[in-house]
């Protein structure tokens, strides 16, 4: 073992002064020899979890992660650090792979990153038998989950680190995980760990979900009026989508760019780089781009569709606020959006028991967007975890009206009813909800859906008011919306209670929203910076884009943005006085201790 303890490497190492939440329980544990499953927010520090034991153990941490793509960021952070950290995947030579290889049997390195395909290979089976192992790390375990949303059949192959090293302790890490997925992690992959669960809650992150009218007109406001000049990411579900959209804010003067799985891979890895080597990009994706991005300044994360499932938005938005400042998670989402996921799912070839577990989930993500409560209380709710109305999020900051909807739901599933007991077929909603509101349009008036009973009874609501309700109908299944049939609305069974006033309908009131900015989320913690500390602040950073430039590294793999601001609000004026900031190591005070006492001092 390190003679160094724990606490030690905390401090010397990363630069933090005492763990959060249960890492130094983790640490002691694995350290120890035992398996552990921790499960801990993005941004949460899960990292320090496997880091230090792998450090205080005799032997080199094995590190499974799926992200090629970051693995060298992340090794050169660690470089950064002054630990002696490698990867090995696919875009090393064979001469540079070698080298590594022979540096892990040597004993000259404390962590390497592998992929989980190489990991697999024979080759490199033998070569961790040839090395003393200090642990196995398994990043992004809820990969190994068949039911889960980022599900990679390479991972469930990894139970083979249980029979071929029995001895060497494993963690297995992720960011989310419901309760099946977390069984599934726990039989596959470790024996008889200790689970650790931390909060899943990102208080620095504010939520907001709004309704589509011009979604690329509500994205461009957004961004201009909230968070100009700042990184963010947007998520789109096509990939024409994502080059319409990313075009469209080029357009308007934003530094965007579209990173989806069709473009080719050196323009795809070029976009990307630039997101996370230059301030204030945007990267409008697919869900291609995100699983263990570790840009900590990403100010937003929007998405222009609704996600399948809340463990997918919940990881795409935990990207946004990394290191603890305030950050928005916004979403605009509509009938198309749940349209489109439940025909994707339909049209899957997965089972049937699969398709229902899908269906559930997107059950569960409409109801989040169509909630009149707090969004942060029933997104831990659903990972288990109790807690109260947060106010900071939309529904909290300016809560809804809710108004009883049921004479209103009868008139909508009668006339759906009616349209179709006229024509012997069914109508889309735009048709149906015409005839609802007493619109004569030519298609109304070529089926005589205007002699219906029903014609002109909803004329009190608007179109919007309607398209609302209906999402809320289809999401508590009393409507269904046929595919395949240029989305047609029939009715459920389930319907039948509404029209004979047994079962009640609750739904949120539209309320005009002021245009103008809605103000940021809220800091979890410190104050704003004074003009004097805010001039500091930004020649830090203009000093630490210079540096990053010269060491081939993103900006926050020197500072990230957290340290750079303790720095400008303390002004410290000796190493010493530096030393006591978060973020500052020994190795990094050894670099930068000199130039930074320098800029500021001015």
């Amino acid at each position: 073992m390190n003679p160094r303890s724990a606490q030690e490497i905390l401090r010397d190492t990363f630069g933090y002064a005492s763990f959060r939440g249960f890492q130094g329980e983790v640490i002691d544990h694995v350290a120890g020899g035992g398996d552990a499953l921790v499960l801990m927010p993005t941004g949460g520090g899960k990292s320090v979890c496997y880091q230090i034991p792998a450090l205080l153990r005799e032997g080199v941490g094995i590190v499974v992660s799926p992200l090629i793509a970051l693995m060298a960021d992340q090794v050169a952070a660690l470089q950064e650090l002054g630990v002696r950290a490698a990867f090995l995947n696919s875009t090393l030579g064979a001469r540079e792979a070698a080298a590594v290889e022979a540096a892990m049997r040597r004993g000259e390195l404390d962590l390497v990153y592998v992929a989980p395909e190489r990991l697999l290979t024979e080759r490199c089976q033998r070569l961790l038998d040839e090395c003393a192992i200090a642990l196995f790390a398994i990043d992004e375990a809820h990969c190994v989950s068949q039911w889960g949303h980022d599900f990679r059949p390479e991972y469930g192959q990894l139970a083979l680190l249980r029979s071929r090293w029995p001895q060497v302790p494993r963690i297995a890490l992720t960011a989310t995980a419901d309760v099946p997925t977390r069984q599934e992690i726990v039989e596959r992959l470790l024996v008889e760990p200790r689970v650790f669960v931390a909060s899943f809650d990102r208080p620095n992150i504010r939520y907001r979900i709004v309704e589509k009218r011009e979604p690329r007109e509500q994205l461009l406001r957004f961004i201009t009026e909230e968070h100009p000049g700042e990184a963010g990411i947007v998520y789109c579900l096509a990939r024409n989508t994502v080059e319409q959209v990313a075009s469209f804010l080029v357009g308007h003067g934003i530094a965007a760019a579209p990173y989806h799985a069709g473009m080719d891979a050196a323009t795809r890895a070029g976009n990307q780089r630039r997101f996370k080597a230059e301030d204030g990009q945007v990267i409008v994706a697919t869900i291609a781009f995100g699983m263990g991005i570790d840009k900590p300044d990403v100010r937003f994360v929007a998405h222009l569709d609704m996600p399948k499932s809340i463990e997918g938005y919940f990881q795409e938005t935990g990207r946004a606020g990394r290191d603890g400042l305030p950050a928005d998670a916004w979403m605009a989402y509509g009938l198309a959006d749940v349209v489109q996921q439940r025909r994707l799912i339909e049209m899957s070839e997965a089972d049937d028991a699969y398709k229902r577990l899908s269906g559930a989930k997107l059950d569960a993500m409409l109801g989040l967007a169509e909630a009149a409560d707090c969004r942060r209380v029933r997104l831990l709710a659903y990972f288990g975890e109790e807690s109260r109305p947060c106010g900071n999020c939309d529904n909290c900051i300016s809560p809804p009206q809710v108004r009883d909807a049921s004479d209103d739901a009868k008139k909508l599933l009668s006339c759906i009813y009616r349209c179709q007991q006229a024509s012997g077929f069914g109508f889309a909603a735009t048709h149906v909800i015409d005839a609802l509101r007493g619109k004569r349009t030519e298609k109304v008036a070529k089926f005589g859906h205007d002699r219906l009973s029903t014609f002109g009874i909803g004329a009190d609501l608007s179109e919007a008011e309607w398209r609302l309700l209906l999402r809320q109908l289809a999401a508590q299944h009393l409507v269904e919306v046929d595919y395949e049939r240029f989305n047609v609305l029939r009715l459920a069974e389930a319907s039948r209670a509404v029209l004979r006033g047994e079962r009640r309908i609750e739904l949120r009131r539209q309320v005009a929203v002021a245009r103008g900015r809605a103000g940021k989320a809220k800091p979890a913690a410190g104050v704003p910076l004074d003009a004097a500390a805010q001039t500091l602040y930004e020649r830090l950073r203009a000093w630490r884009g210079q540096v990053a430039r010269e060491h081939g590294v993103p900006a926050y793999v020197v500072f990230h943005d957290s340290t750079l601001q303790a720095i400008a609000q303390s002004r410290p004026s000796s190493v010493d006085a530096l030393r006591a900031l978060p973020g500052l190591g020994e190795r990094k005070l050894a670099n930068y201790g000199a130039q930074l006492l320098e800029l500021i001092g001015g």
